[in-house]
């Protein structure tokens, strides 16, 4: 097992650094934007949170936080995996927007772009790492369109 930058350790210093900007934007007031932004935000951060949740369950033992699959992982492709590639990520993202949009808190909506952002990019530089160990993510990847969010992007 390679050490900690082979892994693409900094990869995963950058994603919790953003994931902190996040948590420290939502520290601050937001603005009342009324019923429909909180029940929005609701439905996201519930979304957020099943994707996240299912995403984890069905992982199990393959779970890393960095883009470098396990030695010995496996090619999920059960579970909330049948429909988007990687449902973690994109359950943060639309978890730290809902929460955001929830808390009309404009600077944690745009702390949870940059965000989205570094994840779809950390998600295809571990696509190619997923490729390299597994030759058959090639034709996964081909059936299921979705990277972060299902049906989405």
């Amino acid at each position: 097992m390679g050490g900690f930058r082979d892994r693409g350790g900094r990869w995963v210093v950058g994603q919790f650094g953003l994931l902190a900007i996040v948590a420290f934007a939502l520290l601050s007031a937001g603005e009342d934007w009324g019923l429909v932004a909180r029940i929005a935000g609701a439905v996201l951060v519930a979304l957020g949170a099943t994707l996240t949740t299912g995403g984890l369950i069905t992982l199990g033992d393959n779970l890393t936080p960095f883009p470098a699959p396990r030695s010995e992982s496996a090619l999920v492709e059960r579970g909330v995996y049948r429909v988007v590639r990687h449902p973690i990520y994109g359950g943060i993202v639309l978890g730290s927007l809902g929460a955001g949009i929830f808390d009309g808190n404009l600077p944690a909506i745009w702390a949870s772009v940059a965000l989205m952002a570094y994840l779809w990019t950390k998600a295809g530089h571990e696509e190619g790492r997923l490729l390299a160990r597994h030759p058959d993510y090639a034709d996964y990847r081909g059936r299921v369109r979705g990277r972060l969010i299902p049906w989405v992007f």
